[in-house]
């Protein structure tokens, strides 16, 4: 049975013509009461496909920020303009643009966990799910860099074979998974499959049988009958695991501290209650200047036409 907040927010839904998009990041009933739930690629294309007048993104602003650019006529909406992002925050624009001003006619790949603003000086976005065909597509004589995830990036080499040049910045949720303690939770499981996103450390992932993106991660835990999974990401995607597959014990890797315990606290910012406020006042509203749609649009619309099997010309 319904709350008396979620009986609310899904009559203004109708009122407003309204959708809300969740990550797999959110508290479970975010995701529950979301018209469309998924990654950042899925939510990109949603919210570009969308016919709603308001799109409330329940995640974090960046996010919000690439639909308002692939749908400026839209009214997008957040539940909290404080979530944000330590990727977001470690890429400012001026020393973003310096970065890539300093090589001669590169391509910067640009991991979509960064701001509408790095997005305009980026040739390319992509995301977890996305990133190896994005790569694949940059021409072999083409200097790449890629920002604003080392992990990333660091996989991304490894995987295509490409040299990149890589900003140092992080995820400060994945970072803090332990290899040591990982190590050592797989001797007390070894029937576990390891699985983790490539935003891990490198230590980490040595120890994955499979990496990949949130949607990766959930299909691999719907599709592989093994019973036991260790998990390192996020732990918001446990509520989508857990309904793919009841009958798997599902256990997050732990951090250096030991415990099985690690979420963003910006994704957890959010609540019903705002997503109730937001719809209600239509505030907090994403807002973008002309410019800066228009620039930051390209790069999202490559990544898109790339993810849809097209081809890119930089």
């Amino acid at each position: 049975m319904l709350s008396k907040i979620e009986k609310e927010i899904n009559r203004l839904k109708v009122e407003k013509n309204a959708v809300i998009l969740a990550h797999y990041y959110e508290e479970g009933a975010i995701q529950d009461i979301a018209d469309f739930t998924g990654d950042s690629l899925y939510l990109a294309q949603k919210g570009k496909e969308s016919s709603a007048d308001i799109i409330l993104l329940a995640g974090v602003v960046f996010m919000a920020e690439s639909v308002k650019i692939l749908s400026p006529n839209k009214k997008v909406l957040v539940p909290d303009m404080a979530a944000g992002c330590s990727l977001v925050d470690s890429s400012p624009y001026e020393d973003y643009k310096a970065w890539k001003e300093s090589f001669t006619d590169p391509v910067l790949v640009s991991y979509i966990n960064c701001s509408a603003a790095a997005k305009t000086i980026s040739d390319v976005i992509c995301t977890s799910s996305n990133a190896e065909k994005v790569i694949a597509s940059i021409p072999k004589d083409k200097q790449i860099l890629f920002g604003p995830d080392k992990n990333l990036g660091r996989y991304l080499a490894k995987q295509s074979g490409r040299e990149m040049e890589i900003w140092p910045g992080s995820c400060e949720v994945h970072v803090q998974f332990h290899a040591k303690n990982l190590f050592d939770l797989i001797q007390q499981h070894p029937d576990a499959l390891v699985i983790a996103h490539p935003e891990c450390e490198e230590e980490v992932l040595n120890y994955a049988s499979v990496i990949g993106s949130t949607s990766k991660l959930l299909n691999e835990v719907k599709t592989n009958p093994a019973k036991k999974f260790i998990v390192a990401t996020e732990d918001g995607i446990f509520h989508q695991m857990r309904k793919v597959r009841p009958d798997a014990e599902l256990i997050q890797a732990p951090t250096a501290e030991g415990c099985n315990c690690n979420h963003c606290p910006y994704m957890k910012l959010n609540s019903l209650e705002k997503i109730l406020s937001a719809l209600e006042t239509e505030t907090p509203e994403i807002t973008l200047t002309d410019q800066t749609i228009e620039m930051a649009k390209i790069s999202l619309d490559r990544m898109l036409h790339i993810s849809d099997g097209g081809n890119v010309i930089y």
